[in-house]
Formats: C-alpha cells, structure tokens, sequence
C-alpha cells in the first residue's frame, strides 16, 4: 500500500491513471500530452509499473501502458476509513435523531403533564391563547343582563 500511495503522490502520475483509465496508451503518446521530456515520462511510467498500477507489453519497437486498478482497492479501503464516521460518531447521530424524534411526538402529542413540568416550547400554540377559553369561565354574575339596573344603562347613553 505504501508503493501505490508513493506512486499516485505526483500529479503527473496520477494524470497518468487517469489517461489509462480510458485506454491503454504508448509511452510516446503519454510524453505528448505533457510539456515535460520524454525521459521524465518514462520514469513515470516506471514508478507506476514498479507498485503494480500499470502494465507494459511490447509491440515491436514501443511500449504499451495498461491501467491495472486492482492495486488501488486496498488504499481506497483504507482511504474509506478515514473519511467514515468514527464508532462514537455513528452512537452521536443515533442520540441526535432520537432526541428529535421524541421532541417530535412530544410536540404532536396532547399534553397529559403540568406546564410547569415543560418549557413553554413543548405545548401547541392553542393551548395557552386565550382564544381559546370559553365564556362560560367567567361568573355569571359578571355577564348577566340582571346585574345592570335600566337607570344605569340609561346614563350611560346619555
């Protein structure tokens, strides 16, 4: 693993990889898609082949490079563990959406507990509007008709 990590560090190897990826190429016709000299090219494709990311055949006088991508799986596995979430992390996410989730209910639930028992944000918005309250709370003393005497209505008018 360390070879192919080594060996995909330059950025010109991996543009390399990716020029193989589509089809295999001879070393003349990877020099000419950079503007280094062939010598480097070739060296290059050593270092590649060297930690099994390539394969050279010969075709009379020229070389031809295949990509041989199996030797990337063990560092791309290990390059999945890096970037996966730790145990705990996974346990934290769980906690979180949990925590929402019982948030949630409690919100669409009807309360069955004191408000005192709860923040203020834990109850629907109706069931402290005094929207909400029936006359019928008030004494009737209060509100009836026979409380007010007609001179005193009258006064009133006047």
């Amino acid at each position: 693993m360390d070879e192919v990590a080594g060996a995909i560090a330059d950025p010109v190897r991996r543009e390399i990889l990716l020029l193989l990826r589509d089809q295999p190429l001879t070393a003349g016709q990877v020099a000419g898609r950079f503007p280094i000299s062939r010598p480097a090219i070739s060296r290059h494709l050593r270092v590649l082949r060297d930690a099994g990311l390539v394969r050279d055949t010969a075709d009379g006088r020229r070389r031809v490079y295949t990509l041989v991508a199996g030797p990337l799986d063990e560092l791309a596995g290990w390059i999945g563990r890096l970037t996966r979430p730790s145990g705990w992390q996974h346990r934290f996410d769980a906690l979180e959406t949990e925590v929402h989730r019982t948030r949630r209910e409690r919100l669409t639930s009807p309360t069955t507990h004191s408000p005192t028992t709860h923040s203020p944000t834990t109850h629907s918005p109706t069931t402290h509007s005094p929207t909400t309250h029936s006359p019928t709370t008030h004494s009737p003393t209060t509100h009836s008709p026979t409380t007010h005497s007609p001179t005193t209505h009258e006064e009133k008018s006047a």
